[in-house]
């Protein structure tokens, strides 16, 4: 069962739990049709999708879990939240449930954790849906480096680790459509009530540099999907992901089909639902109309 604090009429759907290499971790599950297993970044959690899974669950399977510390999901002992573990973790929730044809809707931290895992049984992906995100190493991305050295800094974690920083700082800011509400913005910073539990949050900055031996693997995994449907929804008011993530995936998967959301920022999914998930229905390949 959810806790008390989530609001049904915010995230109306049945919260389901797995456990996985001892994490129980939360999911959803929404309707039918092809599978789409949307996976958020830092320090969101399955909330994020909210609005796209209410526009999308009539025409499809939407999944969306939250990684282990995240959201509704706990850790096993001696988990270290690291990029390469969530990815593992999805990869045994794709097993566990037997997705077959699944699509991964993956945003920020998504995008690298999800194409991990989608790379390892990419017999199974039917197509990439990418928002907001990247999949190779970040080094000499100048703004990732001075992202990460103040965010994994001492300033940085104190933020984070004692002020609830990154979801009452970062959150706010990189929405562009007005403010979000105060329920909402309750249901971010409710998944980390203490200093303890927002180690989740605080691991992934540091990720950003420290995880290079998982992003090479998961830019070389990128090759698999060069046959694949892929969407690449960016947004424009995105100062870490942008038209240069976005040129950068068109060159390695040649099937691509880019739409750019305007006047929205990092998290688009809080900015512009409908309009991704008119993007998504338009586009995916088993159940968009085809052209001519």
């Amino acid at each position: 069962m959810a806790p008390d604090w989530v609001d049904r009429g915010l995230f109306p759907f049945e919260s389901r739990f797995v456990e996985l290499n001892g994490a129980r971790v939360h999911y959803v599950d929404e309707g039918s049709g092809p599978t789409l297993l949307m996976l958020h970044g830092n320090p969101t959690w399955s909330f994020l999708y909210r609005h796209m899974i209410a526009a999308l669950r009539d025409r499809f399977r939407c999944l969306a879990l939250d990684y282990p510390g995240f959201g509704l999901s706990s850790a096993a002992p001696g988990y270290g939240f690291t990029a390469a573990e969530h990815s593992e973790t999805v990869a045994r929730f794709v097993s566990e449930l037997d997705l077959t044809d699944w699509t991964p809707v993956v945003q920020d931290w998504g995008g690298p954790i999800g194409l991990g895992a989608a790379a390892r049984e990419p017999e199974r992906v039917a197509a990439l849906g990418l928002l907001n995100t990247w999949a190779w190493p970040l080094q000499g991305y100048r703004d990732a480096e001075r992202f990460s050295k103040l965010m994994g800094g001492p300033v940085g974690q104190f933020a984070i680790y004692r002020l609830n920083g990154f979801v009452n700082l970062v959150i706010p800011t990189a929405i562009k459509r007005g403010r979000l509400s105060r329920s909402v913005m309750d249901h971010y910073r409710r998944p980390f009530p203490t200093v303890a539990s927002r180690e989740p949050v605080a691991v992934f900055p540091r990720e950003l540099l420290a995880a290079q031996p998982f992003l090479h693997s998961v830019e070389k995994g990128l090759e698999r999907f060069r046959d694949r449907p892929a969407l690449l929804c960016f947004s424009d008011g995105d100062p870490v992901f942008g038209e240069r993530e976005r040129e950068r995936f068109a060159q390695t998967l040649p099937q691509h089909h880019s739409v750019t959301i305007r006047n929205a920022g990092h998290y688009l999914q809080e900015d512009a639902p409908r309009e991704i998930a008119e993007a998504i229905a338009g586009w995916h390949p088993s159940v968009a109309a085809p052209a001519g």
